[in-house]
């Protein structure tokens, strides 16, 4: 890709997506903060309800269940804001029957979380107690690979509520979307860890979870368009590198929908 598409990538379509976000959350506050209340109310039961629990073992398999609610709630989220995504609103009704069908997507998800803390808390210290050049090796091996997997794993949520539900097709193409777009994909993780900064001052009520997700999902729609342009206009045979991707052109309809505000039109919508 020449410097042309690197301009259009960076400041039409990164750009586009941060304003098409922040647009999202203001026009849908009321349903993201709902959406954030829910997943904190459900973090009383995993870490809360078991300090209440006399049963050693009981509040282990409460703690080990609240934790799973928790993930399949977001995927529920995930799901049900795809719809403001698309322009669009979600009901309650909506997010009963999201529950439905993205909770095998929360458990594997919670699944992999708890993985990943037998890895950070347990595999990997124990590898770096060695105090032997294999052992560091291996420790750094298993690090980096939890690294990719977590920046490709961002969009497991997104993927499932957008492409697909087989969930060995979503974590095939959560792999496939990073290692296609590396810089974008470190990009998406570097933004959510500041949005999860931020939404430590509002108490994880805006843009919390829920915004981070509608992120998520915004930035795979967007990184779609891409796809079907290329579909639309194959590069010449024989071509030694991929064109560059005409952001300007392809968000003209975004755009148009998205349109553009002062600051005034978001504080008194009504005086439009």
């Amino acid at each position: 890709m020449d410097d042309t598409g690197y301009f259009f990538y960076y400041k039409r379509m990164i750009g586009f997506l941060v304003k098409k976000t922040f647009f999202d959350v203001w026009d849908n506050m009321i349903r993201i903060v709902l959406l954030n209340m829910g997943f904190i109310l459900s973090l009383v039961i995993p870490i809360i309800l078991p300090g209440f629990i006399p049963v050693p073992l009981l509040a282990i398999v409460v703690a080990a269940a609240g934790y799973l609610w928790c993930t399949v709630y977001l995927a529920a989220a995930a799901l049900s804001v795809r719809a403001l995504s698309d322009y669009g609103i979600f009901s309650f009704a909506d997010f009963v029957t999201n529950l439905k069908k993205g909770w095998p997507a929360g458990i594997i998800i919670g699944l992999t979380g708890f993985f990943f803390f037998v890895a950070v808390k347990i595999i990997i210290p124990f590898y770096l107690q060695m105090n032997s050049l294999i052992g560091l090796l291996l420790g750094a091996v298993i690090f980096w690979t939890l690294m990719l997997v977590l920046v490709a794993f961002q969009f497991f949520f997104a993927i499932r509520a957008r492409l697909d539900s087989k969930l060995l097709k979503i974590i095939k193409k959560c792999f496939i979307i990073f290692f296609d777009n590396p810089g974008f994909s470190i990009f998406i993780l570097l933004y959510t860890i500041v949005t999860l900064v931020i939404s430590v001052v509002f108490a994880f009520l805006i843009p919390g979870p829920a915004g981070i997700l509608l992120f998520l999902d915004e930035a795979l729609r967007l990184r779609l368009m891409k796809y079907d342009w290329l579909e639309a206009n194959p590069p010449a045979v024989g071509s030694p590198k991929r064109q560059a991707i005409p952001w300007d052109a392809i968000l003209i309809e975004e755009r148009e929908k998205t349109g553009t505000r002062t600051f005034r039109n978001f504080i008194f919508p009504w005086k439009d």
